[in-house]
């Protein structure tokens, strides 16, 4: 299994291309980060939390939302990350966001400061899931809520699977562990609201989210991006001789061109909304 610090080498080797195709990863997940404004119930002049924010979405547009009177704060433990945030952020101008390193599991807040708390496709990475999931309890206030979003099953991803497939025919490709760090660890329904309960939030629920995840590119583009997104790819790639390479390339854009449409690519897509409420006091 992946150390905590393997996993943000992963990240921190990953920000360069995440800030590359920032824009293009917006707008693919964009329907995700709306869906966890609805269900941490996000609005104007709030103080909003989002951890594992990457080069700062969907801090960003959080910010937006919640007027110059909010204020938003994004956490990740790689610093490149976080570096990327602050440039998006200067590029846009805006002055009600501010993001820092630090992990999950110690939240540089004190108790009681945030209205929300939302994660993107961060906590299937975390080294404790349960004991991040207390401080974001911990540094929320009394009846707000926290929401997460995690990949539902493989097979209902294409997004992730036809890439994957074409390079498995190549690479040998053993499953992750159970609870090892993947994309993929919490897509059984109720794993993640179990450790929700745990933790000690209240009524905790989880929802399918079924979207399509939009890219205006070309399949070319999409490739690239693909890759370039995900240190496990890129590694199995590096192993590969160069015409087992080009063979995989062909035989992806073969597959990928299914996906495309007049306006660029287009893969159905779920995941799972698990959300909970930090209890009030008596």
């Amino acid at each position: 299994m992946q150390s905590d610090q393997e996993v943000i080498r992963a990240w921190r080797d990953s920000a360069p291309f995440w800030e590359k195709h920032r824009g293009i990863i917006r707008q693919m997940f964009a329907p995700v980060t709306q869906a966890l404004i609805e269900d941490g119930l996000i609005s104007g002049r709030q103080a909003v939390l989002d951890i594992a924010t990457g080069p700062g979405e969907p801090a960003l547009t959080i910010a937006a939302l919640v007027s110059p009177e909010g204020k938003v704060f994004g956490i990740d433990p790689a610093p490149e990350m976080v570096e990327a945030a602050r440039r998006a952020t200067d590029h846009l101008g805006f002055r009600n966001a501010q993001f820092s390193v630090a992990s999950a599991d110690r939240l540089p807040f004190p108790t009681d400061t945030f209205d929300a708390v939302v994660s993107r496709f961060g906590v299937m990475f975390f080294p404790s899931p349960a004991d991040a999931v207390r401080e974001m309890l911990r540094v929320l206030k009394p009846g707000r809520k926290l929401a997460l979003a995690v990949w539902h099953f493989a097979e209902r991803n294409p997004f992730h699977y036809t890439l994957s497939r074409v390079i498995e025919r190549y690479v040998d490709s053993p499953p992750p562990a159970p609870d090892a760090p993947d994309a993929f660890r919490f897509a059984n329904p109720g794993k993640l609201r179990d450790v929700l309960a745990r933790a000690g939030a209240m009524t905790p629920s989880e929802r399918v989210l079924q979207f399509t995840v939009q890219a205006p590119i070309s399949v070319e583009d999409f490739w690239i991006l693909r890759y370039e997104m995900s240190e496990k790819l890129r590694e199995k790639l590096a192993m590969l001789s160069t015409e087992q390479l080009t063979e995989v390339k062909r035989q992806a854009l073969e597959v990928l061109r299914g996906y495309a449409t007049d306006l660029g690519m287009s893969f159905p897509a779920e995941v799972l909304l698990v959300s909970g409420t930090k209890n009030r006091p008596i």
